[in-house]
């Protein structure tokens, strides 16, 4: 196995909108192609077809859940498991030492942790998050126009990038691993 010096936390749901699961094997392929580990909830879904595309590359795949839960088997893909014994801890699992973080379509459990990113990005450490494909460009969108997400002098959203799909992901990896302009 290899042993990236980067991690990619990923934020999908187990149900796939059309084109979704195709999308995340894409991306968990791109992930470890640039050399990150992948962090994820262990589950199926688009979970499992990143993990799937990370595995290819012999990337460490890791499974952050929540101890004492059953959610069902973990994919086969994971390579270690960490079981946080709160959700306030899951989430910093996810959170205080990634290097980027990418979200996709999902579920209220991807609702609460792409907050959790935005808002730990927003205010504890600028870790880049990256919303990739329509139904996380649509949610971002939203945000906006709601005046959920809005920048301020306090709060730089410099980090946030919309990606529609895997090519633009590829790029901005690209720009992300070579310390070119993001």
């Amino acid at each position: 196995m290899t042993h990236p010096t980067r991690t990619a936390a990923l934020f999908a749901g187990v149900v796939a909108r059309p084109g979704e699961e195709h999308l995340a094997l894409a991306a968990g392929d791109a992930l470890g192609a640039a050399g990150y580990g992948l962090r994820h909830g262990g589950y199926n879904g688009l979970m499992e077809a990143a993990a799937r595309g990370a595995a290819r590359h012999g990337v460490p795949v890791t499974a952050i859940t929540l101890a004492g839960q059953d959610w069902g088997p973990l994919n086969s893909y994971v390579t270690d498991v960490v079981y946080a014994p709160t959700m306030g801890k899951r989430l910093h699992a996810y959170l205080d030492d990634v290097d980027l973080v990418v979200v996709m379509g999902g579920g209220v459990g991807t609702l609460h942790e792409v907050t959790a990113a935005l808002y730990y990005a927003t205010t504890i450490r600028p870790v880049p998050v990256r919303l990739l494909g329509p139904a996380a460009c649509r949610l971002v969108t939203f945000l906006r126009s709601e005046q959920w997400l809005v920048q301020g002098p306090t709060r730089p959203l410099g980090f946030l990038a919309e990606l529609p799909d895997v090519a633009a992901l590829e790029k901005d990896l690209m720009a992300l691993t070579s310390g070119g302009p993001r």
